[in-house]
């Protein structure tokens, strides 16, 4: 084959992108076409724990040398499948895509992705903190921030789309991938997750939406299980982040691996094309969940093989098969050629794959890959961001007056999660997520543990024993632990999570767990040390919450940081000793006793009642967290009594910080329908604010609230906003409510649409 002419209209820039690529396809055989659709995982067969099982055994083996003059659409986690130094990783991408452009005649380059999660997925490259924990920190600035330094990285190395963020809402506390997820709250994790791919996006490259939808309601909070709720909880709870981040400009989506009432995401073309496409107006590209397209056949049983599951994805709107070259290969060339499958299905998905690299700028004429270097993917600029996210996230549950440590006090440190650099990572940050597969390859970056974190923060000796493991351990251990707690003033205990995948860790992808009761005997370590009766803080390093109530009413104090990233532990010391005034509020509600679940803001029921003998009051709400300056509120004002149908509800309060030191607080304004055509939450988050007060200083926060965000989805199915009583309330936390504003609606009903307003506008002066 010869090399297209370069006056091709696909090849001028100054045409639309959709017009330059309806031009390209016009030239391109069906194979060349079918190669765009799907990624090469090169070093997949070695990446061992990363993805075992989902690979299906029978596809035929990837033939590079086949591959390469029909094109390549995706190349696979070049840095993120094994530790790479980053300059020659750069260098092997370039050296690939050069391959590749050579040797299709069209000279397309390849997209380039990675995990981006808790940062770009890459030896040597900043760990930030785990989704859960921006969550805690309420701070879509910081968040944008974060995403801004990971989308520069990723453009540095010549990544071009990243796989996140995850905008799944916390359904239940038992499934492993909580820690990814924002929080419980849809309106946290939709403005958060907005603010991150605006972030990422502003270097020019892809972020994608994960995972669209329902995933994290599997039954029994397992993985990939099956998920059977009802349209209004999809429409209502698990579908508007998607749409907050939709309108932040995501560029691409990811089906869920779930089946939503026994239809496969991924085989949905109701919920791919039909709700993301024709009713949100989605025109970026959708890109499979790792083997999902294989899982139609494998492991959903609803296609009869490999090809039958291409046709399926490619039909409902699955544009790009991820990771690597299975049913869009040769098994989908077959079938447009035999008829089965319409070559208009392979042109549309097609038309959106060329666009976005007509967009990202590699069909350009000139176009080359570099690998200029030398890299740093840690520099000061993101540890410094990794080091305010953290600090801002960590939350102090219960104080008894021990915190700050004082500097006198004998302090000993106790606990697994004490002594190990991993305890501050989530699942899928690289030494975490790689690294793990590769334990005689430095971890590349500078992790402190809390322990010595907190030898350097205070002035004397402080003694550690590990007690037990995450799980395991032995009676040698918990009694060597007890021992050092007796001879202490304040007995640290920092317990927890071990993140890992598949089995490997208690949080993370495929470490779902049967109850909430802490790992392995942690629990029975955490009761020993107790016994000693020296003042115990507990420091919960763990990626989802778990059941303190047997022990929370005897613990000095508790500190939660869920997975706080690379300055993770320095954050931690900062709030044990004073440094630092403690400012994150849980994204997630704790569980009471003997629950897995707990009954937070939208619960259909709360509190002890005569119908159960279950209480699903949680120990802790949804947005509680403490200060050692707690700031003084004003009562909150509303601008009248009602509020038209199709108007705005203004609020207004004052805080007031009378302490000599800086403090923080998040304002929180929760809605209460009285009455509803349907079943409402107990109350839900309409609008937040985080707000920063220097020593001595008074700030007015205003709220205007727009009617939308009432909106529910009524009988017929259609988003209303309903005529009738409710209650704005405002406070520090779901149960921490401050004022109660009684407000009627009035005016007719409303049906609103996509366009509706999802965000309360908030000015602090």
């Amino acid at each position: 084959m010869t090399a297209g002419p370069r006056t091709a209209t696909w090849r001028e820039p100054g045409r639309d992108p959709g017009e330059r690529a309806a031009a390209l396809i016009a030239e391109m055989t069906v194979a060349e076409k079918v190669a765009q659709l799907s990624g090469i995982w090169v070093g997949a067969a070695e990446a061992g724990g990363v993805a075992p099982h989902q690979h299906d055994e029978t596809a035929d083996p990837v033939d590079l040398d086949a591959l390469l003059p029909l094109g390549i659409g995706q190349l696979t986690r070049p840095f993120g499948t094994a530790p790479v130094d980053p300059q020659a990783g750069a260098a092997s991408v370039a050296a690939t895509q050069r391959a590749v452009t050579a040797a299709n005649r069209f000279t397309i380059p390849a997209v380039v992705h990675e995990e981006i999660l808790t940062g770009l997925a890459a030896w040597r490259s900043t760990v930030y903190p785990a989704p859960l924990c921006w969550g805690a920190s309420f701070d879509p600035q910081l968040v944008r921030r974060m995403g801004e330094r990971i989308g520069a990285s990723m453009r540095a190395l010549g990544v071009h789309q990243g796989l996140a963020p995850v905008v799944d809402v916390a359904r239940d506390l038992r499934w492993g991938r909580v820690e990814e997820t924002i929080g419980e709250e849809p309106l946290l994790v939709g403005t958060l997750g907005a603010a991150y791919v605006r972030g990422v996006q502003s270097a020019g490259v892809i972020a994608t939406l994960k995972h669209f939808v329902g995933y994290s309601a599997g039954r029994g909070g397992r993985n990939m299980a099956p998920v059977a709720i009802g349209p209004r909880e999809l429409a209502d709870v698990l579908l508007p982040p998607f749409e907050m981040a939709l309108r932040a400009g995501a560029r691409s989506v990811m089906p869920a691996y779930n089946d939503l009432d026994g239809v496969p995401a991924t085989g949905d073309p109701d919920l791919l094309t039909g709700l993301l496409r024709e009713r949100l107006g989605f025109t970026g590209t959708t890109v499979s969940d790792y083997f999902a397209v294989a899982f139609l056949h494998k492991l959903h049983a609803v296609a009869g093989d490999r090809t039958a599951a291409a046709a399926l994805a490619l039909r409902s709107g699955v544009d790009v098969e991820l990771p690597t070259v299975d049913c869009f290969g040769p098994p989908l060339v077959a079938a447009v050629e035999s008829g089965a499958v319409d070559e208009a299905d392979i042109d549309r998905a097609l038309l959106r794959v060329l666009r976005q690299k007509i967009e990202l700028g590699l069909l350009d004429p000139g176009w080359e890959p570099d690998a200029p270097g030398p890299f740093d993917l840690d520099p000061p600029e993101s540890r410094e961001v990794a080091r305010l996210l953290a600090e801002r996230a960590i939350v102090l549950l219960t104080n008894d007056g021990t915190l700050p440590l004082r500097p006198d006090a004998r302090v000993g440190v106790v606990g697994p999660r004490a002594d190990d650099p991993t305890a501050v990572m989530g699942c899928y940050a690289f030494p975490v997520h790689v690294g793990g597969q590769h334990p005689d390859v430095p971890i590349g970056i500078e992790v402190r543990t809390l322990l010595d974190a907190l030898r350097t923060a205070l002035p004397d000796e402080v003694p550690f024993a590990e007690g037990c493991p995450v799980l395991g351990g032995d009676d040698t251990g918990i009694a060597d632990a007890v021992a050092l707690a007796r001879d202490v003033d304040v007995c640290v205990l920092a317990l927890g999570d071990q993140a890992g995948l598949f089995g490997r860790g208690t949080s993370g992808e495929g470490c779902d767990a049967v109850d909430l009761r802490l790992p392995g005997r942690q629990e029975e370590l955490l009761d020993a040390v107790l016994a000693t009766g020296t003042p115990v803080v507990l420091v919960l390093l763990s990626g989802r919450p778990y059941d303190l109530s047997r022990q929370a009413d005897r613990l000095a104090a508790i500190v939660s940081g869920f997975y706080p990233g690379e300055e993770g532990a320095p954050a931690l010391a900062g709030v044990l000793t004073g440094r630092i005034n403690p400012a994150g509020r849980l994204p997630v509600a704790f569980p009471g006793a003997g629950t897995v679940q707990p009954g937070g803001p939208g619960a259909p029921l709360t509190g002890p009642s005569e119908v159960t003998s279950v209480d699903p009051t949680p120990l802790f709400p949804f947005g509680h967290g403490l200060s050692y300056t707690p700031v003084t509120w004003s009562d909150a004002t509303a601008g009248g009594a009602e509020w038209a149908t199709d108007g705005t509800l203004d609020i207004t309060l004052t805080l007031t910080n009378p302490h000599d030191r800086p403090a923080s607080e998040v304002v929180q304004v929760y809605l209460r329908r009285t009455v509803a055509d349907v079943v409402q939450p107990t109350q839900r988050l309409i609008a937040f604010a985080r707000v920063d007060l220097a020593a001595g200083a008074r700030r007015t926060v205003r709220f205007a609230l727009s009617a939308d965000l009432t909106a529910y989805t009524g009988r017929g199915g259609e988003k209303v906003v309903t005529p009738g009583g409710a209650q704005v309330l405002v406070g520090a936390s779901a149960a921490d409510v401050r004022t109660v504003v009684d407000v009627e609606l009035v005016g007719e009903r409303r049906v609103v649409g996509v366009d509706r307003v999802l965000e309360a506008g908030v000015s602090v002066g």
